[in-house]
C-alpha cells in the first residue's frame, strides 16, 4: 500500500457533504466572507482532548497531521498525564483542566471543541458538561449505553447551539468509501450477505480494567467494537436493519469476564432481503468485512479496526492510499465548523443512536433466544 499526503488525499474527498446550514461564528474565529478555505488563514479549530488513555494518543499524532485542527487543550484526572503532555504539546496552563474544575472550559475562549475519549460510562455526562459550557463535541464510539442516552446529548447539544459529532472515522477512509459506493450502487449488483467481525484477545488482561467493568464499559465486544460491524452493514447497504437475532458465546475466561460477555454473535435482516451476519469476540484477533452480491463480492481484510486495511472485489485488488485516519476525520469535522456549516448526518448523533438502538436490540435478542424487531 502506497503511503500518500492525508492532506492532498483530503481534498479529493467531498468534505462539504453536510448542509449549509449556517451556525453562529466560533468565538475565537471569524471566517471572513471572501475567504473560501479557512485553513489557509493560519487559524485552526481549538480541540481538547478529555481523557488521555491510548486512543488519546493516536488522537495527537492526527491532530499534528490536521490542517483544520490542533490540540489546544487537555482534560485528565491524573497530574503525572498533565505535565506530560503539556511538555510535549506545549500545553499552557490556562488549557490544562482536570474533571472537578472541567465545567470552568466554559469560559476558555481558546478552546472551541471538547473531544471526548473517555471510558464508555462517561460519554454523556462530559458530551453534556461540555456542550453546557458551549463547546462543540466529538464523542468516541459507542456514543451511549442507551438510545435515550444519546437522545438527551442530541437534545443537550441543540439546545446548547453547539455541534455534535460522533468519532465515525472510518467515513473518511477510501477503502470504506469504496466499499460504501460498491454496495449501495450496486456495483455487483444487490448486496445479499455481509460478514463483519471484529475482535481482539483480551487474555491477560487486567481483571481491573474498565473495559471488564459493566458501569464503564456498558458491555463486552458488542459495546466496545460491534459499531463498527453495524456502521458497516448500515451504510455498505444504505438501508436500516428491520430486525435481529443473536447469540451469547461461551465465556472461555471465566475469570475475566464476570460482568460483561465475552463473545456474541448476531444476524440483521434488512428490508431489501439482505442479511448480516456479524460476531465481536475478545478470545480471539478478527479484523474482517466481506460482502457478497449478486455478480460478485468485495472484502477488506483487515477491515474494520485501524488498518492499514487490505482489500479486493472479485475483479481486482484496491489499490488505495493508507492515510492517517483521524487526522482525515478531525479535517472533515474541522472545516465545515470553521465554515459554520452543519455537519453531515452520517457522523452526527443521530447517527449514533441509531447504531446504539441496534445494540439493544443485539442484547435484547441475545437474552431472550427471540427474534427482536428493530424500530
Amino acid at each position: 500500500m502506497k503511503m500518500t499526503s492525508r492532506r492532498s488525499f483530503v481534498k479529493n474527498l467531498s468534505l462539504g457533504l453536510g448542509s449549509a446550514t449556517v451556525l453562529p461564528a466560533l468565538t475565537s474565529f471569524q471566517l471572513s466572507p471572501t475567504r473560501k478555505n479557512p485553513a489557509y488563514s493560519g487559524k485552526k479549530l481549538n480541540v481538547a482532548l478529555c481523557g488521555l488513555g491510548r486512543y488519546a494518543n493516536i488522537l495527537a499524532k492526527g491532530l499534528a497531521e490536521s490542517e483544520y485542527c490542533t490540540l489546544a487543550g487537555i482534560i485528565t484526572g491524573t497530574p503525572e498525564k498533565a505535565a506530560a503532555w503539556k511538555a510535549k504539546y506545549n500545553i499552557p496552563d490556562k488549557n490544562i483542566y482536570n474533571y472537578e474544575n472541567f465545567d470552568k472550559i466554559a469560559r476558555n475562549k481558546d478552546i472551541d471543541l471538547v473531544y471526548v475519549v473517555l471510558p464508555n460510562g462517561l460519554h454523556k455526562e462530559y458530551t453534556l458538561r461540555a456542550a453546557k459550557a458551549g463547546k462543540h463535541v466529538i464523542v468516541e464510539k459507542p456514543m451511549a449505553f442507551t438510545v435515550a442516552d444519546c437522545q438527551e446529548m442530541i437534545d443537550a447539544c441543540r439546545k446548547a447551539g453547539v455541534q455534535l459529532a460522533v468519532g465515525y472515522r472510518l467515513h473518511y477512509e477510501p477503502h470504506h468509501l469504496e466499499i460504501k459506493r460498491l454496495g449501495q450502487e450496486k456495483v455487483f449488483g444487490p448486496v445479499r450477505l455481509i460478514e463483519a467481525s471484529l475482535g481482539y484477545n483480551l487474555a491477560g488482561t487486567p481483571p481491573d480494567d474498565w473495559h471488564l467493568k459493566k458501569a464503564l464499559a456498558g458491555g463486552g465486544p458488542l459495546m466496545n467494537l460491534g459499531v463498527y460491524c453495524i456502521q458497516s452493514n448500515r451504510y455498505v447497504l444504505g438501508e436500516e436493519p428491520t430486525a435481529v437475532t443473536a447469540q451469547f458465546g461461551p465465556v472461555t475466561m471465566p475469570e475475566l469476564f464476570t460482568e460483561v460477555e465475552e463473545n456474541i454473535s448476531w444476524q440483521l435482516q434488512f428490508p431489501s432481503g439482505a442479511i448480516g451476519t456479524s460476531t465481536t469476540t475478545s478470545n480471539c484477533n478478527i479484523d474482517r468485512f466481506y460482502a457478497a452480491a449478486d455478480h460478485g463480492f468485495f472484502e477488506l481484510s483487515p477491515g474494520l479496526s485501524y488498518g492499514p486495511f487490505k482489500g479486493r472485489t472479485s475483479e481486482k485488488a484496491f489499490n488505495f492510499p493508507v492515510i492517517n485516519q483521524q487526522a482525515a476525520q478531525l479535517d472533515g469535522i474541522g472545516q465545515l465548523i470553521l465554515q459554520g456549516q452543519a455537519l453531515p448526518s452520517h457522523i452526527s448523533g443521530e447517527e449514533g443512536l441509531k447504531d446504539i438502538r441496534v445494540v439493544e436490540g443485539i442484547y435484547e435478542a441475545a437474552r431472550t433466544g427471540k427474534r427482536v424487531a428493530l424500530s
